[in-house]
């Protein structure tokens, strides 16, 4: 059982904003989602329907998954600023 994804615009244009090291470590956690997306650090949005988070170090990859066709839409994937 293979999951795919699709990154949003916004994603993809967040994403080639982070530095090579930080970009390198959520393209692995987009691959390892593709196994198994709930497995690892993921939690539902409050009220939210079918919308997830995976943290990958200070990252949020956002994500709502389509069961019957076994793709991850990832709408946004942003940098968790501290406060």
């Amino acid at each position: 059982m293979s999951w795919d994804y699709r990154l949003a615009y916004s994603a993809l244009k967040n994403l080639k904003r982070f530095p090579g090291p930080d970009r390198r470590r959520i393209y692995e956690a987009l691959e390892a989602m593709k196994s198994d997306p709930f497995r690892g650090d993921v939690k539902p949005i409050q009220g939210e329907e079918n919308l997830y988070r995976r943290r990958v170090g200070a990252y949020r990859i956002y994500f709502r998954p389509a069961l019957s066709i076994q793709l991850l839409e990832i709408p946004e994937i942003i940098r968790k600023q501290s406060h």
